[in-house]
């Protein structure tokens, strides 16, 4: 029998642990089920894709990369807060 380790962190280990001990298993078992769902599959056993982004956010990235349509910048926190709560 093989043996696999990887690192992950800390915090992901302990939600996926709390994850599958509510399914009955331990996260050795899960895993052994998604490498055996990969094989039955001939590859990941469900869809990898990018979660769709709304217009609403794809703008407000664009706005933010090229420094477009912002506010700013503030002398303090309540003006900036002032300022997000205009709408």
């Amino acid at each position: 029998m093989a043996t696999l380790q990887i690192r992950i962190d800390d915090s992901l280990k302990k939600e996926a642990d709390t994850l599958f001990s509510s399914l009955g298993l331990d996260t050795s078992t899960a895993i052994r089920i998604f490498l055996n769902a990969a094989i039955e599959n001939a590859g990941i056993p469900f869809s990898v894709q990018h979660k769709p982004v709304s217009d609403s956010l794809q703008n407000a990235i664009y706005d933010s990369r090229f420094r477009c349509n912002l506010n700013g910048p503030f002398d303090n926190a309540a003006d900036a807060v002032a300022s997000m709560l205009e709408d």
